[in-house]
C-alpha cells in the first residue's frame, strides 16, 4: 500500500463538517444524540472529538492559541479575585454536625448566685 493512504472505509464526511460539530455541540450545550444531521452522525461527531481529546489535539491547538493572542497582546494576565463571590463549602461554616463525637454527659455549668431580697433592686 503506498504511503500516506488510510487503509479502510472512506470517509463521508469532511474533517470541517465533522468540527463544525464538535463547535455547534460545544457552543450549545445540547447532548450529543441532539445535534443536526448536517454535522454527520453524532457517533461519528463524538468519536473525532474523544479521539482528539485523548491524544491531546485539543490541548495543542488552545496552547498554540493562547499563544499567538499573548504575542498580539490580546490577553490580560491580571487577576482579580473579589471575596463577595467566593462560597465556602457548607462544612466550613462551624455547624455542628449530626452524630459529633460530644460527651454523653451534660455540660456543667456553675449556677448563679441567689438573689435575695436584700439583693434587689427598690421600687422607687
Amino acid at each position: 500500500m503506498p504511503r500516506g493512504v488510510k487503509s479502510g472505509r472512506p470517509s463521508v464526511h469532511t474533517k470541517r463538517q465533522l468540527i463544525n460539530g464538535i463547535r455547534f455541540r460545544t457552543r450549545t450545550g445540547i447532548p450529543w444524540r441532539d445535534l443536526p444531521e448536517r454535522y454527520g452522525p453524532w457517533g461519528t461527531v463524538y468519536g473525532l472529538f474523544r479521539r482528539w481529546q485523548r491524544d491531546g489535539t485539543w490541548h495543542r491547538i488552545f496552547e498554540q492559541l493562547q499563544a499567538r493572542a499573548d504575542a498580539e497582546g490580546l490577553i490580560a494576565w491580571d487577576v482579580s479575585v473579589d471575596s463577595t463571590v467566593a462560597r465556602a463549602h457548607q462544612h466550613a461554616a462551624g455547624a455542628r454536625k449530626k452524630g459529633s463525637c460530644r460527651s454523653k454527659r451534660p455540660a456543667v455549668s456553675s449556677p448563679s448566685p441567689p438573689t435575695t431580697g436584700s439583693d434587689a433592686p427598690a421600687a422607687g
